[in-house]
């Protein structure tokens, strides 16, 4: 093209234009991205290069048509490429937009131009007469480009290379297309009020340096004076000192291109001036709308310039105070790192400059969130600008190509575009008369069945799935997981299989995904009453609990948020939330849950109790234990408490039953099974009733009553049941108490292991007493109702029962005694002088006593015995059977020996030989002792003694011989009567005996009795 002396060789280089053009195309669509990007910088030049031909061409041919239409077509690719996946497309995309922006637009005198760009085509040289390429939707295409350029700059995402590209793109429209410049400087104050959160913090300080150096370029423009205090302003910002945005700002001096500038374009505007819109009938006479003059300002540089004259007055020192103080609310914690490379102090701040340059940053914000004050010249401008519709159909059918017919006219017309040249071995493929077969994707394409489809769609699922960690990255997530939980519920088959295996592979930090799911399930019910199913929602549901109760370690809670959050409870997942119950490791988070939905679910809060009634006879004793205790609490909300108490009621009832009622096995009837009753089976019906008998005493008597029909297996299980309920209720509870006062017949027993309970290890109150004395003698004659409160009873009442009360099991009589003796060590203190002042038939009872005594060594140790034995001493008269504990204790403990000489001699005092038992105990005693007691007998008068050895006879020769041992000065001491006792009938010396002091006792305590 640059030899128009060689006219061969340029018309060579033409043909093959129209020939590889369709193979440049086919590249551009090649999957190599490296190929694609070779293609945009060859349609760079080649654009130019066809444009530049077709515009001296005064006919075009059908194949220089369907050439530059499949370049315009091409054209449009490129721009769809500033979307690309991939960086360096769309940086090579960028670079072509610059350059068609460059080429679409007309050059003026103030335009840098490269000196080897001096001949390149502009919109200036194309003629407005031209026959197919038509000036004025060229110039849309421009302006088209540039606004697509300009959104594509302002995208949150946009790559810092890209940005940094489209830069220096603007850059270098602004100083080759000075008409633009206002659009230009507008988009470099957009971008830095808003630069791209996805930076880092390098890039961020790499794009600000390169928007300096952008900015300067612009500045060193003649045409920039009128936007210089914006740039300056700009610069400023981006750190740079006053003095060198003077040095680099153009001097005055150019004041003399100016009006030459505008006598440039008024001049261009007469000559070449067409219309925008050209009449369908008449294609000769313009239109009288004229072009607008290359500098005019934009809508948006208009709407930005009203919204920041209308902000200027109201920045005042008061209103910007209050806006900081706002705004200061929504600062986040942590200083972003892009505010942190971007922030500049403010040198200038007060000044007019600084007000103004504030007012346009907040005009930008506001202009792009569509926030500004209405202004009608605005609107009328934007409507005069506005392209008509018609025109617009025309653009986009062929680009940059107009034609005088309407578009009904064209449509039925194929063109026939450039088709690439292929290998030799495909170029034969033809037809009919040796034709080319016409491509058609009909023929080669075949509808899909309805399992590829599936297949297709659960992988369009899949790779949205996949694509977690990107769209994060991006600050999308919420319109994935949106898009994700409509497509599952509007298809469904496998991909909702795929997504609920997804959300569980990962519940915590995919659970957004699941509850959206899920609310989107129930929305679809919704829209689909009164007619609509559950079924779907209900899978989900149960997939998404299921897969949480069977994770190994559930702690933070999202069972029990995905429960309480959930917009309804189906039955299965109920039957899920029981099985979580169910599980000892996380019973207690699962009743909680359970709980919580009671409480915050009042419209099925009983449907849910009920499952909480069940579990709390559950087999497992760690359920049973904590349903019972979450029963306890829930019993004590008024709104509940009949419902828990009419369940453990009719369970309570069920013991009446013969045989145990089906019910108990999970049978939906309730009807007898041929089993019998076990201690379990008993168990299950009572665990309920008897957590709620303490909180409410009013339930004892339906126990009563219950235990008066049931059979006596039921009656034994539930007599060791009770203890903890009755000790828990207390002897003072007001219903106990009256149950003791009207006993059922029947319900003695239970009455009196009621009072066991309650009396076993504290005294019974005297309110207890009262109602047992008066039950006994005016209701139920039975002594055993005494034994719990004997111990509460007078000494009269008991000595009157001791009687009957001996006659009973040996076992039972010595629980009476160990309730008469409780915790006292000297029970006899007490009883004895009872014994002595009342009839002779009560001895009977002191032997199994004083065994039962003598039988807790544990209490009674020989300190114990020695102080009975001395307190005894002190009664008077002296107790009947005092010689046999005397002698029972010796036996026990040998080391009182010298203690019961004391008491002995002390007996001597009290003329012991005046009470024959006591002197019959005290003979034998002497004897048991010898010869320790010789210096006892020895104190008796002649008489008591003589009485002694007519008891003894063989006593006297070693006492006789104990004497003879003495000195003569203790012999002296000794009573002239006594030793004539001692001497009288002499008798050879006895033999030795030593009998057992076991039987000897034994013996006495056998004569004691028979004599009574």
């Amino acid at each position: 093209m640059k030899h128009p002396t060689c006219p061969s060789l340029t018309l060579i280089k033409r043909k093959l234009l129209v020939r590889l053009i369709a193979n440049l195309n086919m590249l551009l669509k090649d999957e190599s991205v490296n190929v694609v990007k070779k293609a945009i910088l060859t349609l760079t030049q080649l654009y130019k290069v066809t444009l530049q031909w077709l515009v001296r061409v005064k006919t075009i041919s059908d194949m220089q048509e369907a050439c530059w239409n499949l370049v315009t077509q091409m054209t449009g690719d490129v721009l769809i490429l500033l979307d690309s996946e991939n960086d360096g497309v769309r940086t090579h995309a960028i670079k072509f937009t610059e350059s068609l922006i460059i080429t679409l637009s007309p050059r003026t005198a103030e335009s840098d131009v490269p000196k080897q760009q001096e001949g390149g085509i502009s919109l200036d040289r194309v003629p407005k007469d031209h026959s197919y390429i038509r000036y004025d939707t060229l110039c849309e295409e421009g302006k088209t480009a540039l606004e697509k350029l300009l959104t594509f700059m302002i995208h949150p995402a946009i790559s810092s290379i890209n940005l940094t590209t489209a830069l220096g793109s603007l850059a270098t429209i602004a100083r080759r297309r000075p008409m633009f410049m206002s659009k230009v400087v507008q988009a470099f104050e957009t971008l830095h009020a808003n630069l791209p959160p996805t930076l880092a913090k390098s890039q961020v300080s790499s794009v600000r340096k390169n928007l300096k150096l952008q900015l300067l370029a612009v500045l060193k423009h003649p045409c920039s004076l009128e936007f210089q205090g914006q740039i300056s302003t700009l610069l400023l910002d981006l750190g740079m000192p006053q003095s060198e945005i003077t040095r680099c700002t153009p001097t005055p001096r150019e004041q003399r291109k100016r009006p030459r500038y505008e006598q440039y374009t008024e001049g261009k505007k007469v000559k070449i001036e067409p219309a925008l819109i050209e009449d369908d009938e008449d294609k000769e006479e313009p239109a009288p709308i004229p072009v607008s003059k290359p500098v005019a300002v934009p809508v948006a540089q208009s709407a930005i310039d009203l919204t920041a004259e209308f902000l200027r007055p109201l920045l005042n020192p008061e209103n910007v105070a209050n806006l900081v103080l706002i705004s200061m609310v929504y600062l986040p914690d942590v200083m972003p790192a892009s505010f942190q490379a971007t922030y500049t102090p403010v040198e200038s701040a007060g000044t007019d400059a600084q007000i103004k340059h504030l007012a346009r940053l907040m005009a930008t914000q506001m202009t792009a969130a569509g926030i500004g004050p209405e202004d009608s010249d605005t609107k009328d401008h934007a409507v005069k600008h506005k392209i008509p519709s018609e025109m617009v159909g025309q653009a986009i059918s062929v680009v940059g190509s107009y034609t005088g017919k309407p578009l009904s006219t064209e449509a039925p017309a194929v063109k026939k575009l450039p088709e690439p040249i292929l290998p030799s071995a495909q170029t034969k493929m033809s037809g009919a008369g040796g034709r080319k077969k016409v491509f058609r994707l009909s023929d080669v394409v075949q509808p899909f069945s309805d399992s590829q489809i599936e297949v297709l769609t659960s992988k369009a699922v899949k790779r949205i799935l996949l694509s977690e960690k990107a769209i994060s990255q991006s600050g999308m997530s919420h319109v994935r997981v949106k898009l994700l939980s409509r497509l599952v519920t509007q298809f469904d088959g496998m991909m909702k299989g795929d997504v609920l295996e997804f959300i569980l592979d990962d519940i915590r930090t995919r659970s957004d995904l699941a509850f959206s799911l899920l609310y989107q399930e129930y929305n679809t019910y919704l829209s689909q009453l009164p007619s609509g199913l559950l079924d779907s929602y209900d899978h989900c549901l149960y997939t998404l609990l299921s897969g949480l109760q069977e994770k190994p370690e559930q702690k933070d809670g999202l069972f029990t948020k995905l429960v309480l959050e959930a917009p309804i409870i189906t039955e299965s997942a109920l039957e899920v939330i029981r099985r979580y119950c169910e599980d000892e490791s996380r019973v207690y988070l699962g009743m909680t849950t359970l709980k919580e939905l009671i409480i915050k679910r009042p419209s099925r809060q009983f449907q849910y109790l009920h499952v909480l009634l069940d579990l709390s006879s559950h087999e497992k004793e760690k359920v049973r234990t904590t349903a019972l205790a979450f029963l306890k609490r829930m019993y004590e909300k008024d709104h509940l408490r009949d419902y828990i108490e009419k369940f453990a009621l009719n369970y309570l009832q069920l013991l009446v039953h013969p045989n145990p009622p089906s019910l108990l096995f999970g049978a939906d009837k309730d009807t007898e099974v041929a089993a019998p009753w076990t201690e379990e089976d008993v168990r299950q019906c009572l665990l309920l009733y008897l957590s709620l008998l303490p909180l409410n005493h009013r339930l004892v008597h339906e126990l009563a009553s219950v235990y008066t029909e049931a059979i006596a297996d039921i009656k034994r299980s539930v007599l060791r049941a009770i203890e903890q309920p009755i000790r828990g209720m207390g002897m003072n509870s007001p219903e106990l108490l009256l149950l003791v006062e009207n006993c059922p017949k029947g319900a003695e027993t239970l009455v009196t292991r009621c009072l066991h309970i309650l009396t076993d290890k504290v005294a019974p109150s005297p309110e207890l007493v009262e109602r047992v004395r008066d039950l006994y003698h005016k209701r139920v004659a039975d002594v055993r109702f005494l034994i719990p409160v004997i111990n509460g009873l007078e000494k009269a009442e008991v000595i009157q029962a001791l009687p009957k009360l001996i006659k009973l099991n040996p076992i039972v009589v010595k629980e009476v005694f160990n309730r008469l003796l409780g915790t006292q060590h000297i029970f006899y203190v007490e009883f004895k002088p009872v014994v002595a002042s009342h009839q002779l038939c009560c001895l009977m009872f002191f032997p199994t006593a004083t065994n039962l005594c003598f039988a807790e060594k544990n209490v009674y140790t020989s300190e114990v015995l020695a102080v009975v034995m001395q307190q005894l001493m002190e009664q008077n008269p002296l107790p009947i059977l005092l010689m046999r504990t005397v002698i029972q204790s010796l036996t026990m403990y040998p080391r009182l020996i010298l203690f019961v000489m004391n008491i002995l001699s002390r007996l001597i005092v009290k003329q012991v030989w005046k009470y024959p038992k006591v002197w019959e105990g005290f003979v034998k005693c002497c004897q048991r002792t010898k010869p320790q007691s010789f210096a006892v007998l020895l104190q008796l008068p002649s008489a008591q003694l003589e009485s002694v050895f007519e008891r003894c006879p063989e006593m006297r020769a070693p006492l006789l011989q104990h004497v003879h041992s003495f000195n003569p000065h203790q012999q002296a001491h000794i009573p002239a009567s006594i030793v004539a006792v001692l001497e009288a009938n002499k008798t050879p010396e006895p033999k030795p005996e030593e009998p057992a002091v076991e039987e000897e006792v034994a013996c006495g305590v056998s004569s004691s009795c028979g004599n009574v």
